[in-house]
């Protein structure tokens, strides 16, 4: 146990060396960032969909380009993306172990560029790759069309072979975190061997380097028009990466709140302040119909009109249609078309009469 204590906090190549609480912790700094602004976007489109629908439509491409140009001002003027330089690391080329240039000189052209791409387009790949997985999920589990054209079948395979993919990625994650636990690596992300570069600690010249870099910006009267407008664009994108890093030092309380709030312990809480009331029955007709208009009335589909097929219930509101009916009206709505409850394809209940 000593020994593994001593390979978790110790640095065995060097002092420079983060400790792998360092290098897990900045990775999942951007990872609470995301769904963090995702669930804002979230409420802002439901409150006004008119003006902000569009913006959580695209929100994935959105959050792309302002992630490609945070993390492009930080490798530029730090050598090192956000959530490094949160925790006072950089980035240097392999095999610079003799001799570490300062984080105000950039990395060189190659590893820079290896490094933006690894570190935006990777996450942005995974995101949709998730929602593509889940869509055909269930399109597959809901969908109406028989399983008989050759794409069905591609993307059956695709959904069983995925979890053994991603298996794989996992694993090949946690088996270099755990080699760089005990020393036998360099890299606690496979990303950072694939760039070309390693973590270290900032030395104390970084620091006076980055300082001086910050405070000793020269007059822009001397530039030409274009290069004044370079200025101010990397001066404004200087403010708001600033902003951003002091800001998260104070949401890091925001942020845990929101994961305690959807957490699963907490469920059953939400659940109780967020249920939907009892619907309320059909209204009955002010004349005693005969029986064989009450019989018709309880086997036909508020939606077409027309005798049900294929009869399926809404678990959120108890009403019973067609299943083309619902199916198409909840994919395009995802509400109930007689109570206006949220509802989604998952809360569609095939109902089996004993004549079928």
């Amino acid at each position: 146990m000593a020994e593994l204590g001593a390979h978790l906090t110790a640095a065995p190549g060097g002092g420079d060396r983060p400790s792998v609480f360092e290098a897990v912790a900045q990775d999942s700094l951007m990872a609470a960032v995301k769904p963090a602004l995702q669930h804002l976007v979230k409420v802002l489109a439901e409150a006004n969909p008119a003006r902000y629908g569009s913006l959580w439509r695209w929100f994935d491409e959105i959050y792309l380009l302002l992630d490609f140009l945070l993390q492009q001002h930080y490798l530029a003027r730090c050598s090192a993306s956000f959530s490094e330089n949160f925790y006072s690391l950089k980035r240097i080329p392999m095999g610079g172990d003799t001799w570490q240039p300062l984080a105000t000189a950039g990395l060189p052209k190659r590893q820079h560029w290896k490094s933006l791409l690894l570190m935006v387009l990777i996450p942005y790949l995974k995101g949709k790759l998730e929602k593509l997985v889940s869509s055909l999920r269930e399109e597959d589990e809901y969908s109406i069309h028989l399983p008989s054209s050759s794409w069905k079948r591609f993307y059956r395979a695709f959904l069983a072979a995925y979890p053994f993919v991603n298996m794989t990625w996992e694993g090949w994650f946690l088996i270099q975190q755990l080699c760089y636990i005990l020393g036998k690596a360099q890299h606690h992300s496979p990303l950072l061997k694939l760039a070309g570069v390693r973590l270290v600690r900032l030395t104390a010249e970084d620091i006076q380097a980055l300082e001086k870099n910050l405070a000793g910006a020269p007059s822009s009267q001397t530039y030409s028009f274009t290069s004044q407008v370079q200025l101010a664009a990397r001066r404004a994108l200087s403010c708001v990466a600033f902003s951003l890093s002091t800001g998260l030092s104070v949401s890091v309380f925001f942020l845990q709140f929101l994961d305690w709030w959807y957490s699963s312990e907490n469920q059953e809480t939400i659940k109780s302040l967020t249920a939907l009331p009892t619907p309320p029955p059909p209204v009955h007709l002010d004349q005693e119909p005969s029986s064989a208009l009450l019989s018709k009335l309880k086997t036909v589909c508020p939606l077409c009109r027309r005798i049900r097929v294929n009869a399926t219930a809404l678990s959120t509101s108890g009403f019973v249609f067609c299943y083309r009916c619902i199916y198409s009206h909840v994919k395009a709505h995802q509400r109930c078309p007689v109570t206006g409850y949220a509802t989604e394809l998952q809360h569609l209940v095939k109902l089996y009469s004993p004549e079928s």
